[in-house]
């Protein structure tokens, strides 16, 4: 897209997989440094070796759980100074109140709530005193298409919605964009086999979780491209005044009268 965005430096949070590896590829696409954040050193290793040989860019990885105590301070030590940071790492258990006992809340926000929280705090600190930065949060639109079988992840992802626009109603004051994406249903290996399990409880045919799209936007799933494509733009300069702001990418999902809700 030439966003201007060659020769910065992105960090990306759960980056091996899904929505993760698409925004690598798409900042890979517009020559960017990338420094890349997840669980699976062997992912992260397939990962580099096929985006410095499509790409040409330099790409740095670091393999790390984000849920575990002392990783922020990891993550920063190893990459003290970057560009663009995109919270993406994290992954929150369905469950209503009372099926999810606490330890199971306290693990799935741990992840994801506090770990957004905290990384963004570590950047912010760096990016706010040199006047310069962007730091996305990838959040989900359970925020908003609220869902009782979705208690743990409705409820951090709206905290998330609440942080992202907390902190960027006064970030660009100090020269830091910071801003959220709601993706909606996106074709990920999570996603798929949620619709195979749906199939399979409502159609013993767990090979048939396609017709579960009949009703949804363009009865299919959004691509990891098209959400990847979406957070470049966020992050270059031709978005320089979206901040403190949210950007629903679910193809209009949130608006409808379902119950099912993406997560």
């Amino acid at each position: 897209m030439n966003l201007g965005l060659s020769g910065q430096t992105v960090l990306i949070t759960g980056a091996s997989r899904g929505i993760g590896r698409a925004i690598a590829e798409s900042f890979a696409a517009e020559g960017c440094h990338l420094c890349l954040v997840a669980r699976s050193a062997e992912n992260l290793k397939v990962l580099q070796e096929d985006l410095v040989k499509t790409f040409q860019v330099k790409v740095d990885t670091h393999p790390l759980d984000m849920s575990v105590a002392g990783a922020v301070e990891e993550l920063h030590a190893r990459f003290p100074s970057v560009d663009v940071l995109i919270n993406n790492a994290g992954a929150t258990p369905r469950g209503d109140l009372l099926q999810l006992d606490e330890g199971t809340w306290r693990a799935g926000w741990e992840l994801k709530v506090f770990g957004y929280i905290n990384t963004t705090r570590a950047y912010y600190a760096d990016m706010s005193k040199r006047r310069s930065g962007v730091i996305i949060n990838i959040i989900g639109l359970g925020a908003e298409k609220l869902e009782y079988a979705y208690a743990a992840g409705s409820t951090g992802n709206a905290a998330l919605v609440a942080f992202t626009k907390t902190v960027g109603s006064m970030s660009l004051d100090f020269g830091v964009r910071v801003l959220g994406v709601n993706p909606g249903w996106v074709e990920t290996e999570k996603a798929i086999r949620s619709l195979r399990q749906r199939s399979e409880e409502a159609t013993g045919n767990a090979d048939a979780w396609r017709d579960q799209l009949v009703g949804w936007p363009a009865q299919r799933l959004i691509q990891p491209k098209e959400i990847a494509d979406v957070v470049c733009f966020l992050a270059s300069d031709r978005a320089s005044a979206v901040c403190g702001s949210i950007v629903s990418i679910d193809g209009g999902f949130g608006a409808r009268a379902y119950p099912q809700a993406p997560r």
